[in-house]
């Protein structure tokens, strides 16, 4: 007996080795199934709570819980978690006296990164209303579309924008959209008063009573009630306006779990309140932590570790090429003297996420995959570099997904002869698809069927079965990492070979001279597919090295993928959150009387030479044979 007793203990001695050896990540992917088992037990619990549990209901508890710990820092000014309730409480008050509101209606905010984005937020939650996000960048026709999808009955804007509302007033109006101009005194409106524009004075506010709202206000909402609408950037046409019900919130605002923020850090925040990863996983992740925010208006490069150090900040956001306008700027000898220990966000390149390894010291970034509106996600909480995201048995579990076969000169995914979609072997690229059900739903676009419909698969492994389309080509490696590959817009079709965006930028910009890349296809007349096409900006001081560019893509990538127009640009646009547009670009095309923006052609002997109207009118004419 004793004999088998020692043989059991030396058996459970050796298994963490034996499973370490087998898997070397164990201990990680151990650790992140119990979280996400937690998180599960948790929102399966707020399901079953009546009333509803809210984010709402868990910044409340966090109030009681430490009222005076410091819950927003901006400027020079503290608030507490006392501070931030009594001031929603008030605007909550001041603004039902003036306007008609009911649970379930839609409020829009269209403000700047401010406190008081965060206590009209609170105040809507507490009146049992949703709140519209709006992108502050966006004017006319696009802002008049986000008022079309989410039937918002009041916009609640600062004195910043006002400007931007007079301008669509009329159309508001003929919506009967009622308008307040939060925080601007009556003396300082100047004028005459402009009709259908009210103020909401910090006089008003401050007048109003701090008490609680009642909490029977919001009594009617469920799991699956709308509480947010976030929409997307608009890259590829209008802003279409994602549906945010409290799970799905519950859900993001847990990724400051998983990556393991504590209620002791110190979160830097400076993305955009109005999109996803500030407001949900940067603010509202906050509050379901219960630590502290240090919130900016803007992102600024040269402010970001001057800030880090002056407010002990221990955890940051990124989004899209922040991180390499971190490393772009002029080394210092202080460089990793901060408290920063984690980095959550996305769309950092491999060769940026060295880089700044090596320049700001031992951080932990945690890269994760997933789309606002989308129903399937991916965490990279080993810090793989390059890595996406990493494979775990709990998501096929709860969530099945796959990467399927996609034909990019159809622009549909390949079928078999029984019409169902076909899976990639692991190692290859494949459109990531993932199965809608109850407990995977996508609750698509607001008002907006047709699009909604058209992010749906279906009859893809079964008859009758529906998929959300990613639109993203990924690849999963023997070991599990997920790799961001390109989208199926920007990847593009030359002489029948598939081209990723993505790798020609990142082999762009390891040329001397080059500080940005944007990479896409362009219609050539007489030419099946799209050729390729980058736009550049250079690093200070430099100029277009046409002749290392060019040694450096012919060495470095197949003929197919060499871009064969260059566009030489003082900046790149890109979005409020960072990632580059290329629509534009596609349109304007390479001709050269009507970009003003310096041209260069790859001449097949000469490398690149300037784009001439002459050059442009052979390729045209059919000529000249790309």
């Amino acid at each position: 007996m004793s004999m088998f007793l020692y043989t059991i203990l030396a058996g459970l001695a050796i298994l963490p080795l034996f499973l370490f050896l087998r898997n070397p990540y164990f201990v990680q992917d151990l650790r992140y199934t119990i979280t996400c088992i937690f998180i599960g037990l948790r929102i399966e619990s707020i399901k079953r709570s009546k009333p509803l549990y809210t984010m709402l209901d868990c910044f409340l508890d966090k109030v009681k819980k430490h009222p005076d710990k410091q819950f927003i820092v901006f400027e020079g000014s503290c608030f507490t978690y006392r501070d931030v309730d009594l001031q929603s409480n008030k605007i909550a008050r001041a603004l039902s006296l003036d306007a008609v509101l009911e649970e379930g209606d839609t409020v829009a905010l269209l403000m700047g990164n401010e406190p008081a984005y965060v206590f009209a937020w609170l105040a809507l939650a507490k009146l049992g209303c949703a709140a519209a996000l709006l992108n502050y960048n966006i004017r006319s026709k696009s802002l008049m579309q986000c008022f079309s999808c989410c039937g918002a009955k009041v916009l609640l804007t600062s004195s910043e924008f006002r400007g931007v509302v007079e301008e669509v007033l009329p159309s508001l109006r003929e919506q009967s959209v009622s308008v307040f101009v939060l925080g601007q005194e009556e003396q300082e409106e100047g004028g005459a008063r402009v009709e259908g524009v009210k103020t909401l004075s910090s006089g008003k506010i401050q007048q109003a009573s701090d008490q609680p709202l009642d909490p029977q206000l919001r009594s009617k909402a469920t799991i699956k009630s709308p509480t947010l609408y976030i929409y997307t950037s608009g890259t590829t046409g209008l802003p279409k306006a994602a549906v945010i019900n409290h799970e799905r919130m519950t859900l993001a605002a847990s990724m400051q779990a998983i990556a393991g923020v504590t209620r002791d850090d110190v979160i830097y925040i400076y993305l955009p309140l109005y999109h996803t990863a500030g407001f949900v996983m940067g603010l509202v992740g906050a509050i379901e932590r219960g630590n502290t925010v240090i919130l900016r208006r803007k992102f600024s490069a040269s402010q970001f570790w001057d800030d880090c150090r002056k407010y002990n900040v221990t955890v940051i956001q990124y989004i899209g090429e922040i991180m390499r306008y971190l490393c772009n700027t002029p080394k210092k000898d202080n460089d990793r003297q901060h408290k920063v220990r984690l980095a959550l966000g996305n769309g950092i390149r491999a060769d940026t996420w060295s880089e700044f390894l090596e320049r700001f010291g031992d951080i932990r970034i945690c890269e994760c995959y997933g789309a606002t509106e989308g129903n399937v996600g991916f965490v990279n909480y080993i810090g793989k570099v390059g890595a996406i995201g990493r494979e775990n048995f709990i998501h096929r579990a709860g969530n099945p997904y796959a990467l399927i076969q996609y034909d990019t000169e159809r622009e549909e995914p390949v079928r078999d002869c029984r019409g169902f979609c076909v899976k990639v072997p692991k190692g290859e690229t494949g459109l990531l698809v993932a199965k809608i059900s109850s407990r995977a739903p996508f609750s698509g676009y607001a008002k907006s069927p047709q699009q909604t419909e058209r992010k749906k698969l279906k009859d893809v492994f079964v008859k009758g079965d529906q998929y959300f389309n990613s639109g993203d080509l990924l690849r999963i490696d023997n070991e599990g990492f997920v790799y961001f590959m390109d989208r199926i817009g920007d990847t593009f079709r030359w002489k029948g070979e598939n081209v990723a965006t993505t790798e020609v930028s990142d082999n762009l910009i390891m040329v001397e001279c080059i500080e940005e890349a944007n990479v896409y296809g362009v219609k050539v007349p007489g030419h099946e597919g799209r050729i390729g096409m980058a736009a550049l900006t250079l690093k200070d001081n430099m100029e277009f090295d046409s002749k290392a560019t060019y040694e450096h893509v012919k060495t470095s990538l197949p003929s197919y993928s060499r871009p064969r127009f260059i566009r030489i640009q003082n900046s790149l646009d890109v979005t409020g959150t960072f990632k580059m547009m290329k629509v534009k670009l596609v349109n304007e095309g390479f001709n050269p009387s009507v970009i003003r923006d310096r041209l260069f052609y790859l001449e097949d002997k000469e490398g690149y030479i300037p784009m001439t109207q002459e050059i442009y009118s052979s390729i045209t004419d059919g000529k000249l044979r790309l």
